[in-house]
């Protein structure tokens, strides 16, 4: 069952049944040393009942007895640690590294209904939640349910009245808590998703810090992330408020046995039909008895919340992800749509495109915003799948082509261009595996990243700042570039690739790009047209559709969409403030 809820792997099941066994071991070590106990107070006790003289050696033994035990408990308790919490930790890793490998085989279109906080928690808090239920409560939870089931059995052999009387609350208390499960996970739910709301609150606020402080929206955006906290808090006492009390009320039972233990014992004491000894064997372990059985009460509940916490855990590991042949073979790079249609949730965004991007050539894709330019390069490079219609490249559908092997045949230069807290050198060696210092200094030159990355304090090796932050967009952009050069991939997409550079930079772009696209097939998205006046094909989409194709001039003639276009750029070329 945890196997299934927790989505554990079938080493980390064996651990947990492993560590299981272990707290069972431990917490049976622990009769011995209590019946070593009990066999002194006994060997104290009998010369008061038989006038008997105290046996001093008997005592001696029980004491030697004693110690015996409690070392095989400590070495039980190592054990038990060993096979709880080293084991957790160790399939967190495991969990871990399936939930990031899985991220990266799904497809676009779940990280466009998913936020970065809410992947964020999926990787750290669930997992940490599921370590948790690992570690502290499943393991200790499961050994003393059979601890005291055993102990019950005992103890009802030796004598059933009285083992009656010390747990005839149990049903009841267990009762309380179980009747109130349904409560504890709404409550929790609810703390759950203010936990989250929280979370997508603080990644707000700190991606938007900029524009907070240039507006001055400080107070005015601090008051939904301390709403959202606010909330959390109330949602935390609500929840820890309706638990405690259940459980209070339960334990709060649960403890009338000791007194119905006594009770029930100096009766029958009394009545000649029990003897002291087992009246104070009883005694003494129905004070300690209930340790386990709180216990049980305490993480009946932690376990009801932290299976409700971990759901969006099963839930992410249950996506499917995109599957292909890792070994099939592309020999040519020609692209063709056919029949392509792709939809955002419902809304059609691609309409029926039927078109073909030559090997060798650049297929330029222009139109207005929101038109489906980006989208389109994107269904090419497998980031989603098509809804209805086919994408070949080579003539083989990319469907069933694993996106990771698609993905060596393919080089990007975003305009959103991301970069790592890592050294120039090591951002721009991404772009392919194994690379030298040489190659990548000689694709840094032919990018014209090699003048300004030698200016900097420590050159290549200079650390750049989380995403690049201490680059300017267009020192980002053409690291971006040199990443792409040293892929050195049949195909490239280059989505707005000059949008960030001046018009200097623009031009040494342009001529390093020049060389990346040779004996290439080449998708290039721009809204400057005159930078793809030169493509050999150039394709126009509007709303979605393919409205034209053909060569500028071509376009120019038609007097279509392009042409006006165009016109509007050249005009727009004059304007000065």
């Amino acid at each position: 069952m945890f196997k299934k809820r927790l989505k554990l792997s079938d080493q980390g099941a064996k651990d947990l049944n492993h560590a299981i066994v272990a707290c069972v071991i431990a917490n049976l070590t622990i009769l011995p040393t209590f019946a070593a106990m009990m066999g002194m107070m006994l060997g104290i006790v009998d010369p008061f009942l038989t006038g008997e003289p105290l046996n001093v050696g008997r005592l001696w033994l029980w004491f030697g007895l004693g110690i015996l035990f409690a070392a095989i408990y400590a070495f039980a308790y190592k054990y038990e640690y060993d096979k709880t919490y080293t084991t957790a930790y160790s399939e967190c890793e495991v969990i871990r590294v399936d939930v990031a490998e899985r991220m990266r085989k799904l497809p676009m279109s779940f990280f466009n209904r998913k936020d970065l906080a809410e992947l964020t928690t999926n990787i750290m808090g669930d997992c940490a939640s599921i370590e948790h239920t690992m570690s502290h409560v499943v393991p200790s939870l499961i050994a003393n349910i059979i601890t005291v089931s055993l102990t019950c059995i005992m103890l009802g052999f030796y004598d059933w009245r009285m083992a009656l009387a010390m747990f005839a609350a149990l049903p009841i208390s267990f009762g309380i808590v179980f009747v109130s499960k349904g409560l504890q996970k709404k409550f929790g739910e609810k703390h759950v998703k203010a936990k989250l709301a929280v979370s997508d609150q603080v990644q707000e606020y700190l991606e938007g810090i900029k524009v907070v402080k240039a507006f001055g929206l400080s107070g005015e955006k601090s008051k939904a992330l301390e709403k959202a906290l606010r909330n959390m808090r109330n949602e935390a006492i609500k929840f820890e408020g309706i638990t405690g009390i259940f459980i209070t009320l339960g334990v709060a039972i649960l403890q009338t046995g000791i007194g119905l233990v006594a009770l029930v014992g100096v009766n029958l004491l009394t009545g000649g039909s029990l003897g002291i000894v087992p009246f104070l064997t009883f005694v003494v372990i129905s004070v300690k008895i209930y340790g386990p059985i709180t216990t049980i009460m305490t993480l009946l509940p932690e376990l009801f919340y932290l299976l409700v916490a971990t759901k969006r855990m099963q839930t992410l590991r249950e996506e499917p992800v995109m599957n292909g042949d890792e070994n099939a073979e592309i020999e040519s790079f020609d692209v063709e749509l056919k029949d392509v249609t792709f939809a955002y949730n419902k809304e059609e965004v691609i309409k029926s495109i039927n078109l073909t991007i030559p090997q060798g050539g650049v297929t330029a894709l222009v139109g207005p915003s929101g038109s489906g330019k980006s989208t389109l390069s994107r269904l090419v490079a497998r980031f989603w799948d098509v809804n209805r219609g086919e994408v070949l490249i080579g003539g083989k559908n990319i469907r069933g082509v694993d996106p990771e092997r698609l993905m060596k045949d393919m080089s990007f230069v975003f305009q959103d261009v991301v970069l790592f807290n890592d050294t120039v050198m090591n951002n721009i060696k991404i772009g392919k595996g194994g690379a030298t210092d040489e190659e990548a200094i000689a694709v840094a030159k032919r990018a014209r990243c090699d003048d300004f990355i030698r200016e900097m304090p420590d050159g290549y090796q200079t650390l750049i700042g989380e995403n690049g932050s201490t680059l300017s967009g267009g020192e980002r952009q053409r690291i971006s570039i040199a990443r792409a050069l040293l892929k050195d991939a049949p195909i490239v997409l280059l989505d707005e690739a000059t949008a960030s550079l001046d018009p200097e930079n623009e031009v040494l772009i342009q001529q390093a790009i020049s060389a990346l696209i040779q004996n290439r097939t080449v998708i290039v998205i721009a809204h400057r047209l005159k930078t793809v006046a030169g493509a050999n094909k150039i394709v126009v989409l509007e709303d979605g559709k393919l409205l034209e194709q053909g060569t500028h001039e071509e376009l120019l003639n038609k007097n279509g969409l392009y042409s006006k276009l165009w016109h509007i750029q050249q005009e727009s070329l004059g304007w000065s403030v």
